[in-house]
């Protein structure tokens, strides 16, 4: 009763807004709403205006300012399995992602989403929504005479973008459209603005043609490795940098406390003791020229969701247009062997060969260049929190989450510090849009969702908590009940922290409430029997198959 009250209130805000008729002004328009759900990749907590950072990311901040912004939402610390738990409400061991895309034996480990889950757009399709995917998929092996599990069989009515998990900007490695693959077009192609232009053009064909609403998933590369933009927001950020991470890393952690995103008495998370003072460090014009790049990645981006924004505006369906978006983890403090990411760099579309690794004596930037930030700049992005993507502490797990709906959010320039997870994305796409969540597809019993809508959190309310949220990747693993959350590294003992005293993970608990760390970590144990965790160390010793 209360979702269909919700709606009810929702339709009427969006009937107002439109003069008393749909938004088009045709009366054909479902009061459904539309829903765009935007994420980036290796972005950091810190990277966005909104969220303490001085990179120029003025339409995010507008969405931000007119909606919710969350200060406690988090993903599964690594690419595919938060898009695989975003896409299909479950947790990623339960679709089939518990690590990579490879085939690792295991039923939760075959590295692709498996017959027992539904993806957000299998489901909005079954309830009459036009499905749009522009952008990274990753939730399925790169194999491309095997498309049973690519976009277009997964719900999704087009797609532009690509299979695997990354690839050069300006000539991206495995780049679809529908289901064939396909060369960039055009001497100045960058896989950013691509992406912004199609995901514009399916918002407007919507607005031409279909009376029912849509959904459309964005999914950018921006600003994953390798970091490459065009020199022109390069030269914005070039000096901006010159100031070091140390610096920078108390400048945003100023502004977090301004803008009341993080508490002050958490304090600033220690600089990782594998990471160099600024002032001790040689090739400082090489450094602050990657961090450059990287936040040149994120501004672009931000511009091509403004053109996102303007076709829906141009639409009619701002009001009525629930937008999202976050981050599939925190910081990325990855380096790696040149050869291993050699498939992924290519050649430039000139045919010049890439120069690949965090070379000095290379400026990063250009389509011939293949590098990344490194743990450096990644600390500084995860600005207060410590570690990285991969692990389960905060600095890998905790996103930005923007919602804005106008015709859908009570109060909004909100800052909402209730707890959420990925897992809650399906669940709020099926209420909101009054769609049955289903209990079979392609004759398989499919697994219920483990999520919960974040619909009463849009309205204004106080939800129910989870009872507990979990993770595991590469045998780190966390849980988190209430306000505590035990966490641990990799083959290391458990640690216990107080969210709401120290969410920046300083002060360890663990030896003064033994009792309370037992009791947790049977609740870990259980789930991940459930789910089909594996000991990293055999999913390692697994040959791949795919």
């Amino acid at each position: 009763m209360q979702r269909r009250q919700f709606l009810h209130t929702a339709a009427g805000a969006a009937m107002a807004a439109g003069g008393g008729h749909s938004l088009l002004g045709q009366g054909k328009r479902s009061s459904r709403p539309n829903i765009v759900l935007i994420m980036a990749d290796d972005m950091g907590f810190s990277d966005l205006g909104c969220y303490g950072s001085e990179i120029e990311t003025p339409n995010l901040d507008r969405l931000a300012a007119g909606g919710v912004k969350f200060t406690q939402f988090q993903n599964t610390a690594r690419c595919c399995p938060t898009r695989s738990s975003l896409l299909t409400g479950l947790y990623s061991h339960q679709t089939g992602i518990g690590h990579m895309v490879a085939d690792n034996g295991h039923p939760s480990y075959r590295g692709e989403i498996n017959n027992r889950c539904v993806t957000i757009a299998e489901v909005l399709k079954g309830a009459g929504y036009r499905t749009g995917m522009c952008g990274k998929y990753h939730v399925t092996h790169e194999n491309y005479d095997h498309k049973e599990n690519w976009p277009r069989q997964r719900g999704f009515d087009s797609f532009y973008g690509t299979i695997p998990g990354g690839g050069n900007m300006f000539n991206p490695h495995g780049l679809v459209r529908d289901n064939d693959v396909i060369k960039p077009e055009g001497k100045d192609y960058y896989y950013t603005d691509a992406l912004s232009q199609e995901a514009a053009k399916f918002v407007q064909a919507q607005g031409r043609t279909a009376s029912s609403p849509f959904f459309l998933y964005l999914a950018y590369t921006a600003p994953h490795w390798p970091i490459q933009a065009h020199e022109a927001e390069i030269r914005k950020y070039q000096d901006r940098y010159r100031i070091g991470w140390d610096v920078l890393r108390e400048q945003r952690w100023a502004r977090q406390i301004k803008l009341g995103v993080v508490r002050k008495e958490w304090g600033l998370a220690p600089r990782d003791p594998k990471i160099p003072a600024w002032n001790d460090i040689t090739n400082k014009d090489w450094h602050a020229r990657r961090m450059a790049v990287y936040s040149a990645m994120i501004d672009r981006m931000d511009q091509g969701i403004g053109q996102v924004i303007k076709a829906v505006d141009a639409a009619g369906q701002r009001d009525n247009t629930l937008f999202l978006f976050l981050a599939d983890n925190g910081g990325c403090a990855e380096g790696w062997d040149a050869e291993g990411i050699k498939r992924y760099a290519g050649t430039t579309l000139d045919g010049r060969t890439v120069r690949l690794g965090n070379n000095p004596a290379v400026m990063p930037g250009p389509g011939d260049t293949f590098q990344s930030y490194g743990p450096e700049w990644a600390h500084a992005s995860n600005t207060p929190f410590r570690l990285y993507k991969h692990w389960e502490h905060e600095g890998g797990i905790s996103t930005p989450l923007i919602a804005h709906w106008p015709a859908g959010i009570s109060k909004p320039g909100r800052v909402d510090h209730q707890h959420g997870h990925l897992i809650d994305i399906m669940a709020t796409a099926v209420d909101i849009a009054g769609a049955q969540y289903p209990k079979t597809s392609r004759g398989e019993a499919i697994t219920p969702m483990e999520g919960k809508s974040l619909q009463p959190i849009l309205a204004g309310k106080r939800r129910d908590e989870h009872r507990a949220v979990f993770w595991e990747h590469e045998g780190h693993r966390a849980v988190r009940m209430g306000k505590f959350k035990l966490v641990a590294e990799y083959k290391k003992p458990w640690e216990l922290y107080d969210m709401e005293a120290d969410r920046t993970e300083l002060h360890n608990l663990a030896a003064t409430m033994p009792d309370r760390v037992t009791a947790m970590a049977a609740q870990w144990d259980a789930w991940a029997s459930r789910v089909g965790v594996v000991d990293f160390d055999t999913i390692r010793r697994q040959r791949p198959t795919a």
